[in-house]
């Protein structure tokens, strides 16, 4: 019998929802498809998740709806563990640089946190 699904979604801190509180109920829905299809496919299309370019480790989950541009970003743990960061609606072409380094801090902090609790501190 097949796996339902391939990997696990789970959020670090609040950043993710405080992101989730500014979507309108539309738009929810949208992003709960795309993370349900990132959960289910082995090989995900770059049009929902896509490395960031210069942040190693780090990843953009990419959705369009109603001609608006989200990007919430995570990463990957333990290969079938994505965990996601925050998130912001894209208004211009270029990811706006707060937002990258803010997602880099947290990704950080994450494997920090994880390896203190993996080391029994």
């Amino acid at each position: 019998m097949k796996k339902e699904y391939v990997r696990k979604v789970v959020v670090y801190g609040d950043y993710f929802k405080e992101f989730r509180k500014t979507l309108n109920k539309e738009t929810l829905k949208k992003l709960y498809q795309v993370l349900t299809l990132i959960m289910k496919v082995e090989i995900v299309p770059e049009k929902f998740l896509k490395a960031v370019k210069g942040y190693n480790g780090l990843y953009e989950v990419r959705l369009e709806y109603e001609g608006n541009i989200y990007r919430i970003f995570c990463c990957f743990d333990e290969g079938d563990l994505v965990i996601l960061f925050n998130g912001f609606q894209k208004k211009t072409q270029k990811t706006p640089v707060e937002q990258l380094a803010k997602a880099a801090a947290l990704m950080k902090m994450y494997y920090e946190q994880k390896k203190k609790s993996d080391n029994g501190q």
